[in-house]
């Protein structure tokens, strides 16, 4: 009898033990698929950005004869979002890619015309607005990359974490030239 009490305790035990660990790879799971989520809905505002940016171009192209090299830094890193490859990699490239559009939109302020154009007010408008979309799925993103990334260092987590291979996200890092204060100066012209 107390042979067959010791066998249900331990069956107990080991059923717990495995309720347990599906419980803490199913939380696992569900994180790892937020993380794939959030990243999904960021794609889909880089892709709107993507497409909008050749119209952009288009428009800025016509009065901006004498900053041929910002269009084509633009370009470059429009090119470098479709090549890359991996988180890093694209990550990267759209780090990049947002700081051509920063150094686009800084040069038109010398072109009063083009600022002036209904079409590049619109998709102006339309990128800084999408622009600001992203960095809200950024702050998601990385929230969600780091509760994953804790929960898979944690104990008991990290014993099931690693039984599973479950690997740490990269969290969404901007360029540290982004950090830096803005030069601003203020020019009276002569009277």
């Amino acid at each position: 009898m107390t042979g067959l009490i010791a066998l249900g305790v331990i069956l107990l035990i080991l059923f717990g033990i495995i309720l347990y660990v599906i419980v803490i790879y199913n939380g696992l799971v569900s994180l790892k698929n937020n993380i794939d989520k959030s990243w999904s809905n960021i794609d889909v505002l880089l892709k709107q950005r993507f497409d909008e940016l050749p119209k952009l171009i288009k428009v800025c192209e016509g009065y901006m004869q004498h900053e041929q090299k910002t269009l084509e830094a633009v370009i470059k890193a429009r090119s470098m979002v479709t090549s890359a490859h991996g988180d890093k990699e694209k990550l990267a490239a759209q780090n990049a890619l947002s700081d051509t559009l920063r150094s686009l939109f800084m040069v038109v302020e010398r072109y009063p015309d083009l600022k002036a154009d209904k079409a590049f007010r619109q998709l102006g408008a339309r990128i800084t607005e999408i622009e600001d979309m992203i960095a809200d799925r950024r702050e998601l993103f990385n929230e969600s990359v780091n509760i994953y990334n804790i929960r898979i260092e944690q104990f008991p987590d990290v014993l099931v974490a690693r039984l599973f291979s479950f690997a740490g996200r990269t969290l969404w890092r901007i360029d540290p030239a982004h950090r830096a204060d803005v030069e601003v100066s203020f020019q009276h012209s002569g009277t």
